[in-house]
């Protein structure tokens, strides 16, 4: 993470300074969410989180600073995937939360004004992308799972096989802004648990030789 920030609790857990660190980035989040990336300030923050304006200018630095901090704290946030045991329902339920995280409010805001500072900052886009490979990680257990069973060659890279599951909707939220419907999400499950099956995203003959 570029931000040296230490996450909320690190530090003497359930006192003064980690109660005040957790206000701040969750307000960092709400102002975020409710306002936008180019009216996010470190004064609203301070505000909101009742932390002198002070303290978060000497912490964090500025708006990129509290954002990337806001990012690795919520890598902090419990979160698993669901699993059923058949690699063509999990990967439909990981492209049916990304859905959920940019249309159901309030979570929505957060996420798409997230996705957008990524764009107008080098160090909030390093930020995200620590927080997306977090959760990468965490929904290849069901990719881990589908190893287990057999469902796929045990050479799988997890990592591609969820990326291929969850592009399809990234790509109608954020390029071509299209709605994405349940068939939409039913399509990239089937289509990456399929591939997966065949050795698609495996270093193996079966990836190498494909056309």
């Amino acid at each position: 993470m570029t931000s040296d920030t230490k996450s909320p609790g690190s530090s003497r857990p359930g006192g003064r300074t980690a109660r005040n660190t957790a206000a701040v980035l969750r307000a960092t989040l709400d102002e975020l969410g409710e306002h936008g990336y180019g009216a996010l300030t470190a004064e609203r923050v301070a505000t909101r989180s009742g932390v002198h304006k002070a303290t978060v200018y000497r912490r964090w630095g500025g708006v990129d600073g509290l954002l990337s901090a806001a990012l690795e704290w919520s890598t902090t946030h419990a979160w698993e995937p669901a699993r059923t045991g058949e690699l063509r329902a999990d990967l439909y339920g990981l492209a049916e939360t990304v859905v959920r995280g940019f249309t159901d409010a309030p979570e929505r805001d957060v996420s798409a004004a997230s996705v957008a500072a990524a764009f107008a900052s080098p160090e909030v886009a390093a930020a995200l992308r620590v927080f997306m490979a977090d959760r990468h990680a965490r929904a290849a257990v069901v990719v881990a799972d589908a190893i287990d069973r057999g469902e796929v060659p045990a050479d799988t890279d997890a990592h591609e096989v969820v990326r291929a599951a969850v592009a399809p909707v990234y790509y109608r939220l954020f390029v071509s802004r299209e709605p994405v419907t349940e068939a939409d999400l039913r399509r990239a499950a089937d289509l990456a648990a399929d591939a997966a099956a065949r050795g698609a995203f495996t270093a193996g003959p079966a990836s190498s030789s494909r056309a």
